[in-house]
């Protein structure tokens, strides 16, 4: 919840930032007001209670899911590893932004297991529990990479250098991490890997940003492929997109905080 005491926590770094650098953090601020004041006209009538089910159902797999186990036994590893580290897990714990939460890990391992892509792009990487969430399941099936698109927190540099640290070295072979804006780098990636079997957005989350990157992935996505778009309560990206594109059958998720909310696309 925005209020007096989270806006001074989180302007605090800003304001350390800003005097070493102005320009990156005059540049960053737009978007960021756009991302936390966005809205949305999705209802909470939209979200589907089942969808994990439903997500299973879209993707042929079995249900109930023999992967929760696995799933549940990989997020308390990483929770620990993160926490050893000094960084900690859940909200807010890279400057104001968050790594992937359960539901939205449960949605990309499930989507991983299940259909077993070769080629899975991902934008934004935080601390990386959502790459590492990927890694350990292409590493399962023995086959697929990773390609992952980010740039360091660009308003608060006290946690440069943590990016990727819940990723171990065994998972590394299979990951290319990208530096750099979406807007720029995306469009060249898809280009040189011709093809998208899963992606996830977990970047800006700004109806501009997150509409460019699903149409950017959707160029290059054939039957089966999987989107998974975080944060779609903030605007109507993902709704415009699922309006063009009937293609792709979508659900709407309401996470397990009620908060943030999750865009599910199966190229059908």
């Amino acid at each position: 919840m925005w209020n007096f005491k989270n806006a001074a926590r989180e302007l605090a770094p800003v304001v350390r930032a800003f005097p070493a650098h102005p320009v990156q953090v005059l540049k960053a601020m737009p978007d960021e007001w756009r991302q936390r004041m966005g809205r949305t006209s999705v209802q909470d009538a939209d979200f589907d209670p089942d969808w994990n089910e439903h997500l299973h159902g879209l993707l042929g797999a079995p249900w109930p899911c023999p992967e929760v186990k696995r799933l549940r036994d990989l997020l308390e590893e990483v929770g620990q590893l993160l926490t050893e580290k000094g960084f900690g897990t859940g909200l807010h714990t890279y400057g104001w932004y968050s790594d992937a939460d359960v539901d939205m890990c449960t949605a990309i391992w499930c989507a991983v297991r299940h259909t077993q892509p070769e080629t899975v792009l991902e934008t934004g990487v935080a601390h990386g529990v959502s790459s590492r969430v990927i890694l350990e399941g292409l590493n399962l099936n023995e086959r697929g990479r990773l390609w992952s698109i980010d740039i360091a927190n660009p308003l608060n540099f006290a946690v440069h250098g943590q990016e990727g640290a819940a990723v171990t070295e065994e998972c590394r072979r299979r990951w290319t991490y990208v530096e750099g804006e979406s807007s720029k780098r995306m469009p060249p990636l898809v280009k040189e890997i011709g093809k998208v079997d899963l992606f996830i957005h977990d970047s800006l989350h700004t109806f501009k940003n997150t509409l460019f990157e699903m149409e950017q992935a959707a160029s290059v996505m054939q039957a089966g492929a999987v989107m998974l778009v975080d944060d779609i309560r903030s605007h109507d990206g993902f709704t415009v997109f699922a309006r063009r594109h009937p293609e792709f059958k979508t659900i709407y998720v309401s996470t397990l905080d009620g908060i943030g909310a999750i865009g599910i696309a199966v190229r059908s």
